[in-house]
């Protein structure tokens, strides 16, 4: 584990990361983008987290933080990658900071059908809320 590096992603990783998550992530989102990733580096720079072993993505988690909630998105690894910590290391690096920002709580957005998701969401100490459902309206057509 000791070469596995991570780090905040800035404009130039936008491509890279969305070709990532084409292979990697579950499901799509409206802002799976160029402007998309773009604005989250820009509003953020800190909350896209990538983690790299040899200069290879092979994993990312957006931890973003709106002074209220501490909210997890795209938490993903590499198919070749898995079962490695590379999610563990992740998560860890996104509640540090939470924690330095004065969170208080972690939500997470996790795909209802992506069980082995669910095992490692368990596994690293979160638990699915059922009282909450999430609501959208995707603000263009």
């Amino acid at each position: 584990m000791n070469d596995l590096r991570i780090r905040c992603a800035t404009p130039s990783d936008v491509d890279a990361v969305l070709r990532f998550w084409h292979g990697a992530a579950e499901g799509t989102s409206i802002s799976d983008d160029p402007d998309g990733v773009t604005r989250l580096i820009r509003t953020d720079p800190g909350a896209l987290l990538l983690a790299e072993r040899d200069g290879l993505l092979v994993g990312t988690a957006i931890a973003g933080f709106d002074g209220w909630r501490c909210s997890l998105y795209r938490l993903a690894v590499h198919p070749d990658h898995r079962r490695r910590g590379i999610a563990t290391a992740l998560l860890t690096a996104a509640e540090q900071r939470f924690a330095a920002l004065g969170g208080r709580r972690v939500d997470a957005m996790v795909l209802e059908a992506n069980e082995r998701a669910h095992r490692t969401w368990d596994t690293a100490g979160y638990h699915r809320e059922d009282r909450w459902r999430r609501w959208v309206k995707p603000l263009s057509g």
